[in-house]
């Protein structure tokens, strides 16, 4: 009987099944968030020109630009939203999205070369993920697009997951929001948090079946009764024979 309260149901470890029915037909992504550079990110940042310039005009960008160790094409930022860009000096970069931080270095690189081309993107797409998964930690991506499907892959629900409560908790702009997911629901793509955030923190319950098999002590030592009874019995055969 004990045992039986602790079984987890077939329904409650299926995902996207419940809701309306998934359409037939391709339906337009809209909630694709236009993430914008904060403290601490780390940028990949490479510059081209396609006229007039040999490759050795924009080498100092290429070559000798990054302020992260082992990598010369990454710039962090710093705790003013700044980086240190070769041949132009600081530049505020916080609050921007990597077109508009493109548009901002092109606009400064036009000023000493002709028709330069900005390559910029994120390098550090960090998330934690802790909880009722047998994979929890920090991860971090370099990537610009991470769900919250692709950040459970990493930490891998457990049976005892409860798919109905995940939380997440995220910070940005200076606040702390926090939202639920549920993984049952067919209309979690349409979610709010179904694409993550940098830095997004994603916590998964347990379900109440779990309590049943770590609180009561006494399922602990359930099987060592088992097979002292089973011994016992043994040795009863044996000495009635």
């Amino acid at each position: 009987m004990l045992g039986l309260t602790a079984c987890v149901s077939h329904q409650e470890l299926v995902n996207f099944n419940e809701g309306a029915a998934f359409p037939a037909s391709p339906e337009l992504i809209t909630n694709i968030p236009e993430l914008r550079i904060q403290k601490k990110d780390i940028l990949a940042i490479s510059v081209q020109t396609t006229l007039g310039l040999n490759p050795e005009d924009v080498a100092p960008f290429n070559l000798q630009g990054g302020n992260i160790p082992g990598n010369s094409l990454n710039y962090q930022v710093d705790g003013n939203g700044n980086i240190e860009f070769p041949m132009v000096g600081q530049v505020h970069l916080e609050g921007l999205t990597l077109y508009e931080a493109k548009d901002t270095l092109t606009e400064l690189l036009t000023r000493d070369f002709k028709a330069p081309v900005v390559n910029i993107r994120f390098t550090s797409f960090k998330f934690t993920i802790l909880g009722e998964v047998s994979g929890p930690g920090t991860y971090t991506l370099p990537d610009d697009r991470v769900s919250i499907l692709d950040a459970l892959a990493f930490g891998d629900m457990t049976s005892y997951a409860d798919r109905y409560n995940i939380m997440i908790v995220r910070e940005q702009n200076g606040q702390r929001e926090y939202g639920n997911i549920n993984i049952h629901d067919r209309q979690l793509f349409q979610s709010p948090y179904f694409y993550l955030r940098p830095n997004d923190f994603i916590y998964v319950h347990p379900l109440k079946e779990k309590v049943g098999t770590v609180s009561d002590q006494f399922t602990k030592v359930l099987p060592w009764i088992g097979l002292g009874t089973t011994l016992l019995n043994l040795i009863i055969i044996l000495t009635r024979t």
